[in-house]
């Protein structure tokens, strides 16, 4: 039975990690069923994907046996493919993706805070990339951080080994919002209530501007800028 659950309310696709007694240790099958259900919520109508963790812990990160791996070549089908997958379908989903982390978002699971469109964090989270200490770098989490991190944060955290709180989190950008676990919820509701109200056409232009612009000149992102606008504007006159 997958440990990844899915479900829609309203126009909300929600994607749940259900480990909770593992700390939402993802293993490599599980990645791919955490592929397969963000690509069918970027496939369906929805408005908005939230993922979230049960549990204490949003995830500790991956775990578990994978693959045979006897060769670099199959060490990278079998263990690295799945997690670049998720990351790619995370980007790749034409809608935001909203995230709500609690207690410890370690490894991928912090990638995975990081890599969400919006992050809200409970005042408990803990952010930590803990790879280096059974000598493996963690080049994979820091992929899908670096373009909302700034590179002496991520240095930091993968020498250091250190965990950021939810404040800190904020601060180097792998966190959008921090709330006390009592208003969190609150947060959620009112910030997907706004998000649910706009435009599909607005927030897929928004998010593809998003994914898009950093990787352009100036006069280029502004000119997609300008395309992407008057798509949207055309869209609403029909």
């Amino acid at each position: 039975m997958s440990v990844i659950k899915t479900g829609r309310e309203g126009a909300v696709a929600t994607i749940t990690l259900d480990r909770a007694a593992e700390g939402n240790l993802l293993t490599v099958e599980s990645l791919r069923d955490l592929s397969a259900a963000f690509r069918d919520a970027g496939a369906s109508d929805a408005k908005v994907i939230l993922l979230r963790g049960n549990g204490a812990d949003f995830c500790r990160g991956r775990g578990g046996p994978g693959a045979p791996s006897p060769t670099a070549l199959k060490m990278r089908r079998n263990v690295c493919e799945p997690i670049l997958d998720v990351y790619d379908a995370v980007a790749s989903a034409p809608q935001p993706v909203v995230a709500v982390v609690q207690g410890a978002a370690h490894g991928f699971g912090c990638a995975m805070a990081g890599a969400s469109d919006i992050t809200i964090a409970h005042d408990n989270a803990r952010f930590r990339l803990p790879e280096m200490e059974k000598d493996l770098p963690p080049t994979l989490a820091v992929s899908a951080l670096m373009p909302r991190v700034p590179r002496k944060a991520l240095a930091w955290m993968v020498y250091s080994m250190e965990e950021l709180d939810a404040r800190a989190a904020l601060g180097v950008g792998i966190v959008s919002k921090v709330a006390s676990s009592g208003e969190v919820e609150a947060e959620l509701a009112r910030l997907l209530a706004t998000m649910t109200a706009r435009s599909p056409d607005a927030l897929v232009a928004m998010k593809d501007f998003f994914r898009s612009a950093p990787h352009m000149e100036p006069r280029g992102m502004a000119d997609y800028g300008a395309n992407l606008l008057a798509s949207v504007l055309s869209s609403a006159g029909k």
